[in-house]
């Protein structure tokens, strides 16, 4: 397994689960999405600072993958495996694995684009931050 870009430890909350006492699938768009804000800040960037200058980053489409259930209280990673750039739409491939067993719950391809003051856009700022992911 290759070493993620970046991951976060979380833990599921009793109230994210359903009445069968798993996690409801949409709460695993929210963990995803978790990932992706903290994956910002540990590049130097926030996601309201920037909406603050006119750059709101804007999720146009997701798919999800479910494997394996998480269920109450169990602890997981939320991982960014690899960034991609397709003209300008930023690709994050991501899973989340529970720890207890590092069975792999669920992977998610995830599509992002910027808006710069209303209008799809490419700010340098996303590209300079994510240079470094980017497959040469």
């Amino acid at each position: 397994m290759n070493t993620p870009l970046f991951e976060i430890d979380l833990k599921v909350r009793d109230y994210e689960c359903d009445a069968q006492g798993i996690v409801n699938n949409a709460n695993y768009q929210h963990y995803y999405e978790v990932a992706r804000h903290e994956f910002l800040e540990h590049n130097g960037l926030d996601f309201y600072d920037l909406h603050q200058k006119g750059i709101d980053l804007v999720l146009i489409s997701i798919h999800v993958r479910y494997m394996n259930s998480l269920r109450g209280g169990e602890q997981f990673f939320c991982t960014i495996d690899s960034l991609e750039k397709e003209g300008i739409r930023y690709i994050f491939n991501q899973k989340i694995i529970r720890k207890s067993d590092n069975k792999v719950c669920s992977e998610a391809k995830a599509e992002v684009v910027s808006v710069v003051n209303g209008r799809v856009s490419m700010p340098a700022i996303l590209d300079e931050s994510f240079a470094k992911y980017f497959q040469k």
